[in-house]
């Protein structure tokens, strides 16, 4: 039952994850954090944080990843497949029948409601990002480290792995002083 589980949850995200890997995150967490508890909001953005360092798309890095955990190389084969297979049948379905009617009001107002719903979608999981880090940092650290964040991104152009990269580093200096006192 548990591989039915992971192809089920992979496949409803691989189905339902219009515009790629941003908007497939909150289905992602939906389905392993909250649906199915595989996983808690820390091990998903510590996966998601992972994920983002490395190449590819992140919806098959993360099925990957937690089909391995929840199912072993089988789950993880399992999800992956689950990911990937709706995509594909969709894609050769809808690129050849668009062409014709991508012209049409009907097509252009629903691709366009579709980026407001994953806008909402990516918010939301932000806010619940946010509101994890000051239950650990506080409100000042989290609203400076988030500011920071921000800077580096957007502002000097830093790629988000080099960002996660060296954040990951700091917090393992960091915990090897606190044990080198201890």
């Amino acid at each position: 039952m548990k591989q039915f589980h992971i192809f089920l949850a992979f496949f409803k995200i691989g189905l339902l994850g219009y515009g790629g890997g941003p908007s497939s995150i909150p289905l992602v967490h939906k389905e392993a954090v909250d649906h199915y508890k595989w996983l808690n909001d820390d091990d998903f953005g510590d996966i998601l944080a992972l994920g983002n360092t490395l190449p590819g798309p992140i919806s098959t890095k993360m099925a990957g990843y937690i089909g391995y955990r929840v199912g072993g190389w089988l789950g993880m084969i399992n999800a992956l497949l689950a990911t990937t297979i709706p995509t594909i049948l969709l894609m050769i379905v809808l690129l050849t029948s668009l062409a014709s009617f991508k012209s049409l009001d009907w097509v252009e107002g629903m691709t366009k409601a579709v980026l407001a719903v994953v806008g909402v979608m990516l918010a939301q999981l932000t806010w619940e990002f946010f509101m994890n880090a000051k239950k650990g940092l506080g409100w000042t650290k989290a609203i400076l480290l988030g500011a920071a964040s921000v800077v580096f991104l957007d502002v000097l152009g830093v790629h988000p792995g080099i960002l996660v990269g060296v954040l990951l580093a700091i917090a393992l200096l960091k915990k090897d002083k606190q044990e080198e006192k201890q």
